[in-house]
């Protein structure tokens, strides 16, 4: 298998593990150091994956629609951008819903001892929405309490945070295109480093 091959089924088998719920094969697609930051989540890629176990335990559990993988490879390292539809069903104020959350992923990936391993994973927020699960159902939400999340991001940081989770407001999307240039532009110079 070439190097592209291989750093595209890493990152899709990094996602289909965490849709399947099997955390080791999860773990072992990290670099010991390797970091995470998205909606729900920001550190270590070892405490994300116990942080994902946990919610999964607790009932919440997101499906990844995945389009096809770009990858830049640079000797060592790759970065792989991966088009992503991020599907939850969930309880909100009694309605059943489900929830879509369109982003890219953009994963960092380096050589170690001949293995290819994930350096760090960030989403890219594009836009999201929310429908009842069930027709004819209505779904009430406040418009006060949706301006409190950025567009990119807004229904899926509404859904998490009336479910318990911190979601941070720094986060890249589409609604800020420059810090997602800068970051673009950082990601590009680390594979060339």
């Amino acid at each position: 298998m070439n190097d592209i091959a291989e750093v595209t089924q890493l990152v899709l088998h990094e996602r289909q593990a965490r849709d399947r719920g099997w955390w080791e094969p999860m773990r072992a697609c990290f670099a010991p150091a390797a970091t995470v930051r998205l909606s729900w989540f920001s550190g270590s890629a070892a405490d994300f994956v116990t942080a994902s176990e946990q919610m999964v335990a607790r009932g919440d559990r997101a499906t990844h629609r995945l389009g096809p993988p770009v990858v830049d490879l640079c000797g060592e390292r790759a970065v792989v951008e991966l088009p992503a539809a991020i599907e939850l069903r969930a309880e909100l104020d009694g309605v059943e819903v489900d929830l879509t959350s369109y982003a890219r992923l953009v994963y960092r990936v380096a050589r170690y001892d001949g293995r290819w391993l994930i350096d760090s994973f960030d989403p890219v927020y594009e836009r999201d929405t929310l429908l009842p699960s069930h027709p004819g159902a209505r779904v009430e939400l406040d418009p006060r309490e949706l301006s409190a999340f950025r567009p990119a991001y807004r229904l899926l940081g509404h859904l998490l945070s009336r479910r318990g989770y911190q979601i941070g407001d720094d986060l890249f999307g589409d609604d800020r295109p420059e810090p997602v240039a800068a970051f673009y532009r950082e990601t590009f110079s680390w594979l060339r480093a």
